[in-house]
């Protein structure tokens, strides 16, 4: 066994060493390259679309890509369900194999554009996700880009995700990954180009930048992409503060950092911090910023000769680009970099369809469930309606791919069905629209059949980003409403139908869901489940297969009584210091069964160890998530009412238990300050196992919790 360990103690410090020579040498190559270049050259590599330098072997190459839930704008990939979606799975190791599944795909499409001399937008392999803004507020638009309202669970995911991405070689890059936007950006999208954001310094450290400092510092993400909006009065893509001070001096970035798209222009356009393009684009490199998704720097020359900057400070943004191309293998080729021949046949394989369904299986919350759910699949009659039922776009989000194979929430329902079942469907009522003709059958259908599925809830077209949503205020909802015309269909259904009735909700944001809570005889939220997320309803449904999803978001009860959406103070937002006006708590989530948590053990040394046993009590296979609270001393003054420092997945056979221990190290417990400093704090300490965040609201569902008291 000693003889073993030194064998492979001696292996792996080999390893290091080989891997340290091998960026010394990447590192001397691009100072060689930089001083290979002309001063135009040099200009011309700082924007996100750049020319080839054929004398020195350098292709044209376009650094935006997108990536959010598989290889997006690019033809056929596998679409996985948005990530907030994926957040609600509280399934880290799920999301490393989806960015290993999505940078397999990159590679391949990759290496297939560069043999066509497709050098496009979209074909390239620096992917700007994931977002981990934090979900403060349900109106924004693009709430659904990112992975909930959570910092510690945010940052897991994002960077589980990350690893996946980028590979596990101590060298080489499969794709670079970005972490975005930084920072304290999530809405109004209306006012993005000229909001000067100023969080209290707790929020900023507590709220703000906790997940992107996880993606930094534990998944070595390459790439950082800063946001529109100024913060304490610096535009966020030209920050010192944010961009050089944070990023790069506190936290030790080594990658590059690039600007939201026409961010640059904002600093003289927008925000007015400079009056001139040279100007601006001075005040970005500056700050830190190496390249510039847009054409601002189009100015850099004019900057030179205005002495605003010198050609050492071009020298300094562009050498990180660099390095990233080096560590991709893409700078020339580069035979050491073991993602060279990914085969095509990655692209929508077996495997990755398998993962996608499973990912949409494991997002899907069960909100309600009266003991309708799950359904027989010899039912005499079934119903299938709503505008989302036989829509391949209520299944896509934003940023997504185009599947050649995508499975409606209808497709997936009617393939569960016995051959002697009849099934029936019509869309009943438009997205967002009245329905116009006072006949509509399909509410007489719906009453008549033995049980009725209504698809219902936002898509595309009513919440998203900047211009995306065709139906909304610049992507954002100006409440969180479902549409009135979706709310007639159902009121009108429920009237005459007092049983039977299953709504399934589509969206990426919270809804107020009260009436059709009350209304429904269970409740799924779905989300935007991906190219699988038809199969994945129905083997739900139809108790092929058991929720285990969980929300990653407090859904409101009365959205007239959020605080202003422009306001960044935390107070009165998520689960950490929401009092009331909680109508589905974050964590909570259903299941065809039931567990207990007893017995909790907590020690405290260098850790916080906490032991619980988790039983299922029901009859069914059930996954469970335990979620593991504290509340520190000043909870709900000078500390957050709660918050989440650890979490797992557990999978219990009927009558199972299982002891799950909970190891934190003692910086979870730290309380952020009033001047942003973190300190461990004297005093008693709660933990709580609970199955969603602790509230009076949860207690009401039933949700189970144990508890201990520490002192520190």
């Amino acid at each position: 066994m000693r003889k073993f360990l030194t064998t492979t103690i001696l292996s792996l410090a080999a390893s290091a060493a080989s891997a340290q020579t091998t960026m010394e040498k990447l590192q001397k190559k691009a100072d060689a390259i930089i001083q290979e270049m002309t001063l135009e050259e040099k200009f011309s590599q700082l924007m996100n679309e750049t020319p080839g330098i054929p004398r020195l072997g350098i292709e044209p190459y376009d650094w935006w890509n997108e990536g959010l839930h598989g290889v997006g704008r690019a033809g056929r990939a596998t679409v996985f369900p948005e990530p907030i979606g994926l957040a609600a799975t509280f399934h880290p190791q799920m999301m490393t194999d989806i960015g290993n599944a999505i940078a397999d795909e990159a590679r391949a499409k990759y290496q297939q554009a560069r043999q066509n001399k497709n050098y496009a937008r979209y074909t390239g392999l620096t992917f700007w996700s994931p977002n981990v803004n934090i979900f403060r507020d349900p109106r924004w638009g693009r709430g659904m880009e990112t992975w909930g309202e959570d910092p510690f669970l945010t940052g897991t995911m994002g960077a589980a995700f990350v690893r996946g991405m980028q590979g596990n070689d101590p060298v080489y890059l499969k794709v670079a990954a970005c972490g975005k936007h930084f920072a304290v950006h999530s809405g109004p999208e209306m006012t993005r180009h000229e909001a000067d954001v100023e969080p209290s310094q707790r929020d900023l450290w507590e709220t703000y930048l906790p997940a992107f400092r996880t993606l930094v510092q534990q998944a070595k993400v390459e790439i950082i992409m800063g946001a529109y909006n100024r913060v304490y009065h610096e535009s966020a893509s030209g920050s010192k503060f944010l961009l050089t001070d944070v990023l790069r001096k506190k936290w030790g970035f080594q990658g590059h950092i690039v600007s939201d798209c026409d961010a640059v222009a904002d600093i003289w356009k927008g925000h007015r911090i400079a009056n001139t393009e040279a100007e601006a684009c001075a005040i970005a490199i500056k700050a830190g910023l190496n390249v510039e998704c847009g054409s601002t720097f189009k100015a850099l020359r004019e900057a030179l000769e205005q002495k605003l900057l010198s050609e050492d400070d071009i020298n300094r943004a562009l050498r990180p680009l660099i390095m990233t191309r080096l560590k991709l293998g893409i700078l020339g080729h580069d035979p050491d970099c073991p993602y060279n021949d990914t085969p095509a046949t990655v692209v929508g394989s077996a495997e990755h369809i398998a993962l996608a369904r499973q990912a949409a299986v494991e997002s899907m919350v069960l909100l309600k469930n009266n003991g309708v759910l799950p359904l027989d699949k010899n039912l005499s009659t079934l119903f299938v309606t709503g505008a989302g039922a036989a829509d391949a776009f209520w299944l896509m989000g934003n940023y997504f791919g185009i599947s050649d194979r995508y499975c409606t929430y209808l497709q997936g329902i009617v393939s569960k069905v016995s051959d002697g079942t009849a099934v029936n469907y019509r869309p009943g009522v438009l997205e967002n629209s009245p329905t116009r003709n006072q006949i509509n059958w399909a509410v007489d259908e719906a009453v008549s059949a033995e049980k009725t599925i209504i698809v219902m809830g936002n898509n595309g077209n009513l919440e998203g980003e900047e211009g995306e949503a065709i139906d909304s205020e610049r992507g954002d909802r100006p409440d969180i409403r479902i549409p009135e015309s979706q709310m007639t269909f159902l009121r009108q259904i429920c009237a005459r139908k007092k049983q039977g009735v299953i709504v399934v909700l589509t969206g990426g944001s919270p809804m107020d869901v009260r009436e059709v809570s009350e209304l429904a005889d269970a409740v799924v939220m779905a989300w935007y489940p991906g190219q699988e997320g038809g199969y994945a309803l129905g083997d739900l449904l139809f108790g092929d297969a058991n929720f285990s999803g969980r929300l990653p978001i407090t859904f409101p009860a009365d959205g007239d009584l959020l605080p202003p959406f422009d306001n960044y103070s935390m107070q009165g937002r998520t689960y950490k210091y929401m009092r009331d006006n909680i109508f589905y708590p974050f964590g909570f989530g259903l299941s065809y069964g039931d567990v207990a948590y007893s017995n909790l053990r907590v020690s405290t040394g260098s850790t916080v160890t906490a032991t619980v046993t988790v039983q299922n009590t029901g009859s069914r296979t059930i996954t469970d998530t335990p979620q593991l609270y504290i509340s520190a001393p000043g909870a709900g003054t000078s500390a957050p009412l709660q918050q989440l420092i650890d979490f797992r997945r557990v999978t219990l056979q009927p009558g199972e238990s299982k002891e799950m221990t909970f190891t934190v190290p003692l910086d979870r417990l730290m309380t952020v300050q009033d001047d942003g400093s973190s300190q461990l704090v004297k005093g008693h300490y709660t933990l709580r196992v609970a199955s969603a965040a602790p509230s009076p609201r949860s207690r009401e569902l039933g949700v189970k919790e144990v508890n201990a008291v520490i002192s520190l």
